[in-house]
């Protein structure tokens, strides 16, 4: 017989405080809301900027821009993930998905202010030991925002 009394509810992750987030919460709000979205935004960010290699994975880097003239630029950066039929199966893809996805949620603090980061990733990346993924995507945010700093400030003429 069960030991619990059936209004028993299972654990949530809601923190003791209730006017904050736990850190789980608030990694994956924080990730959620810095994600590249719409096609046209992965289309901006390809035209504006050029392809940098790492060791198991392309990656993009380009200044925010409008998406329509008069339209207010994105509060905060953002990151853009891209796995195609090239690397398996859709299962294989999800997984991909989600290992850059966890990896990047510890890290989303590194994303370049003002810039839209699109990580093309390779199939390497499934067999990859965890720890070594989390130490390149770490790698490729500290270069985007080293790469961010020397990029000049674009003033837009009014």
């Amino acid at each position: 017989m069960n030991s619990l009394p059936r209004t028993a509810k299972s654990p949530t992750l809601q923190s003791p405080d209730p006017g904050h987030a736990s850190p789980i919460q608030s990694r994956i709000l924080s990730l959620t809301g810095a994600r590249l979205k719409k096609h046209a935004d992965y289309q901006r960010a390809y035209a504006a900027s050029r392809k940098r290699h790492s060791a198991s994975m392309s990656w993009f880097l380009a200044r925010q821009t409008p998406a329509y003239a008069g339209a207010a630029l994105p509060a905060w950066p953002r990151v853009g993930l891209t796995a195609g039929k090239v690397l398996g199966k859709a299962h294989e893809r999800n997984r991909i998905k989600r290992r850059m996805r966890e990896a990047l949620g510890r890290h989303v603090e590194l994303l370049p202010e003002g810039f839209d980061l699109i990580l093309h990733p390779r199939r390497i990346v499934l067999a990859l030991e965890f720890a070594k993924l989390e130490a390149e995507i770490v790698r490729i945010l500290h270069q985007a925002r080293a790469e961010a700093a020397r990029m000049p400030h674009e003033v837009s003429a009014l």
